[in-house]
């Protein structure tokens, strides 16, 4: 778990159990989300958001802000799991 400030609200950016990734992952994840800055305030309780990360893949964010200011990341999706869909065929994602 991570503390952090920004526009005079203190955050916690939480990991959920089912991420399992090594602890600079997490920091690298804490920068990301510190670089953001004010964009987390036009975001309301129950939002969700996703950072594409070109080392660990997209980045699944959930904010709470009662009680307090919380980011969770609830999934990280390695690029060997993503999937393009046109409304007719699934393929790998070759991006």
């Amino acid at each position: 778990m991570y503390r952090f400030s920004i526009n005079h609200h203190e955050w916690i950016l939480r990991f959920s159990v089912n991420v399992i990734i090594e602890k600079q992952e997490r920091q690298r994840i804490c920068k990301a989300i510190i670089q953001m800055g004010k964009e987390l305030i036009h975001y309301s309780h129950g939002d969700s958001f996703i950072i594409l990360d070109n080392e660990q893949g997209i980045i699944v964010f959930n904010i709470e802000t009662i009680p307090s200011f919380i980011l969770t990341v609830s999934n990280v999706i390695p690029k060997e799991d993503w999937y393009s869909y046109d409304g007719f065929n699934i393929s790998k994602h070759d991006g």
